[in-house]
């Protein structure tokens, strides 16, 4: 057997050297088990122990007795506790000590990388010198812990973390629960309502179940729904205008539509058409205005 960093082995105790701790042997190498890394009782000489194997911060290899968030070859997911912008992002991984997930792992763009906070699935591997380092977990791994969708998930609203971003959409991994690691999922480009950076947190509704169990989902409600609440917005928006007018109707670009309101323009024109069927708006080229309300006539 030989020292392999990111793995728990069995070890068998050498011998104790104060003031730094315990050397461990596999028979055929010695490692320190340093009195900080101890759990449980205090071994003795030739008393069997597993140790998780890791390279401390001079670089040298060491053992631990407290249990990692992750093993080597395992997908796990992990928080990001600090970002280092010219590194990359340093993830928990439950020693007291963090993780690497350089920037060559991460999305080229700065605001798709993931922040404080987020979590990120990852695998944990060596790099090229055989220090502990963080991959990004692809497809192919993520679908084999995961489970199909059950039926009754359809039209619901669920939550998971984004697993990668690209111009099409985003992928996600919903959370499984008690049940299992998640269910695999994908928001198309147009039912984002904002970009996703790799491992952040999103809520979105079930649209569609997948023969092989895998989920599309929207980050906005039901046409239904959301016509109400974007109408209500609107209404609102109008109320607070100068003249109860905007110079936004059908005529608007999208591009603005979404800068604006952060809906998309079919979802405007939708909204803005429930209104005007109300004969609460209407619409006069390029701007939408309250109706204005008639007076009472007044008796002669």
């Amino acid at each position: 057997m030989s020292l392999i960093a990111g793995t728990i082995q069995k070890f068998r105790v050498a011998r104790e050297v104060s003031p730094y701790g315990f050397f461990l042997s596999d028979g055929e190498s010695e490692v320190l088990l340093h009195y900080t890394e101890l759990v449980g009782h205090r071994p003795k000489a030739d008393d069997e122990v597993e140790a998780f194997v890791f390279y401390d911060t001079d670089d040298r290899i060491a053992a631990t007795m407290k249990k990692p968030l992750i093993t080597l070859g395992e997908v796990a997911r992990l928080a990001v506790a600090d970002i280092h912008p010219r590194i990359g992002a340093f993830l928990e991984m439950g020693l007291g000590r963090q993780l690497l997930l350089p920037l060559s792992e991460q999305p080229e763009l700065k605001e798709l990388r993931p922040q404080r906070g987020d979590e990120v699935h990852v695998i944990l591997a060596h790099d090229k010198i055989g220090r502990l380092v963080a991959k990004v977990a692809f497809e192919e791994e993520l679908a084999e812990l995961a489970f199909p969708a059950p039926e009754s998930w359809r039209n619901t609203w669920v939550e998971g973390f984004i697993t990668k971003t690209l111009k099409i959409g985003s992928f996600v991994l919903i959370d499984g629960g008690v049940v299992g690691f998640g269910v695999m999922g994908f928001i198309p480009a147009e039912e984002r309502t904002k970009l996703l950076r790799l491992g952040e947190r999103v809520r979105a509704r079930v649209t569609f179940i997948r023969e092989d169990g895998r989920v599309n989902l929207s980050m906005t409600p039901r046409k239904e729904v959301g016509r109400v609440e974007d109408s209500e917005r609107i209404l609102a928006f109008l109320k607070e205008r100068p003249d109860g007018a905007m110079p936004y109707s059908d005529e608007t670009s999208a591009d603005i539509i979404k800068q604006k309101f952060n809906i998309s323009k079919s979802a405007f024109k939708r909204a803005v058409g429930k209104l005007m069927r109300e004969g609460l708006v209407v619409q006069d080229g390029s701007w939408t205005s309250l109706v204005k309300e008639t007076p009472p006539a007044e008796d002669s």
